[in-house]
């Protein structure tokens, strides 16, 4: 495989999934693909993680190391000539930083933009049994948060579970402004991940993602949980063919 285009750490991933009704992604869904459904149920996943030493091609930027990213995607799979490869769709994508938002934009048709944000972790006490939170916040007209609430060390993945279906897609899919699909690959080992004990949103969702999005944003997540989370690789993109 050729050298990763980005590597970094992902760190501290708040998960919060919720089931959508499947019509509202037909049109969001890229060329080539098809929706990834989980026991007949389309998902959408809020999810808030820390991007550490982040470097591009190697190289490490002055200020854009060490941030916070905060993510709305669903689930999709293309059938290619080694099976079935699962991956995400990023509906919209929040970062901090003005420039990485800009070039992903531009660059390569990705939805990002940049907000002030902010986070707070607190697992000090977890691996003795102690309660522990992880907490991101971005900021629109006011401050928007995500965050869980955790107890005890994070366990592995059990096979077949929901964590394992959220966390084990290893592509990305954009849909490019002429109708094409790039794909790249996301290579890292199985996380942990903490079952949540409470986990809250609070977000205006109409303003932040679209009236489409109200009903299943504001009812209550199929699932929640925390992933430890790792070192990644992420690969160049290829145009897949029409």
């Amino acid at each position: 495989m050729s050298r990763p285009f980005l590597t970094a750490a992902w760190r501290y991933l708040v998960m919060l999934n919720y089931e959508i009704d499947s019509a509202l992604l037909t049109s969001l869904v890229p060329r080539n693909t098809e929706l990834d459904f989980r026991r007949d149920r389309a998902l959408v996943s809020l999810v808030g993680f820390r991007f550490v030493d982040t470097r591009v091609l190697g190289l490490s930027i002055p200020f854009h190391r060490n941030f916070e990213e905060i993510n709305l995607r669903f689930y999709v799979r293309r059938r290619a000539e080694d099976g079935w490869r699962r991956g995400v769709v990023f509906i919209k994508e929040v970062v901090p930083r003005r420039a990485i938002a800009l070039i992903a934009r531009e660059k390569y048709n990705e939805p990002y933009v940049a907000l002030a944000m902010r986070h707070e972790i607190q697992l000090d006490d977890v691996d003795s049994g102690g309660r522990g939170l992880v907490r991101y916040q971005w900021r629109q007209h006011r401050w928007y948060t995500i965050q869980c609430e955790v107890q005890g060390p994070p366990g592995e993945l059990e096979s077949g579970s929901e964590a394992e279906f959220i966390t084990e897609h290893y592509w990305g899919y954009t849909r490019q402004r002429d109708g094409g699909t790039i794909e790249y690959r996301v290579e890292h080992p199985r996380w942990r991940v903490w079952s949540a004990l409470s986990a809250r949103l609070d977000c205006d969702v109409e303003r932040m993602y679209g009236r489409e999005f109200v009903p299943a944003l504001r009812a209550a997540p199929v699932s929640a949980f925390v992933a430890d989370g790792s070192a990644v690789a992420v690969f160049a993109g290829k145009r897949l063919p029409a």
